[in-house]
């Protein structure tokens, strides 16, 4: 029974990381509240997840995402809005209440260097199969020169989405 629930894992995983490939698919309406956060099976001691997120605008709509070179510039895929679906395997680590994930595939959320998160309640269902939430409010992330991840600060968990996730 442990392997068939480690094999299924894996194969979900493996599906969900395949979408994350294209990491900023677009989205037909309408769009699922899919934003998530899925245990994936794994023999390591470090518990690993796939986050999926629902992001992104048309740049038509877009007042400027981020400042580069002293403009305001939209970037494809990245900030609020629910145009894009990203997926990525994270780990996360709680001190006391304090909760960071940080991403363990290289370029599953974007391939620039950095990525700007809208704020996000991600459903998740726990070890006693309670429906919970990991809330990470917005923030500009930058790629890690050394390693290529990115690490979310500031998370943390509810009973309830804190966030809309627009």
């Amino acid at each position: 029974m442990k392997s068939i629930k480690r094999n299924l894992g894996l194969i979900m995983t493996t599906l969900i990381l395949i979408l994350g490939v294209h990491a900023c698919q677009k989205v037909n309406s309408p769009v699922p509240s899919g934003n998530r956060l899925i245990p994936n099976a794994t023999d390591s001691k470090e518990a690993s997840y796939t986050m999926v997120v629902f992001l992104g605008h048309d740049a038509k709509n877009c007042p400027g995402c981020v400042l580069l070179g002293g403009r305001l510039c939209h970037i494809e895929c990245q900030g609020p809005g629910d145009k894009c679906m990203a997926a990525s395997a994270v780990t996360l680590n709680t001190v006391g209440t304090t909760v960071t994930a940080t991403t363990t595939d290289t370029f599953g959320l974007t391939t620039e260097d950095f990525f700007l998160m809208p704020d996000r309640s991600l459903s998740y269902t726990d070890e006693n199969n309670n429906r919970i939430f990991l809330n990470i409010p917005e923030q500009l992330l930058f790629r890690d020169s050394t390693t290529q991840q990115f690490t979310f600060t500031g998370l943390f968990f509810s009973d309830g989405p804190v966030y809309s996730n627009d």
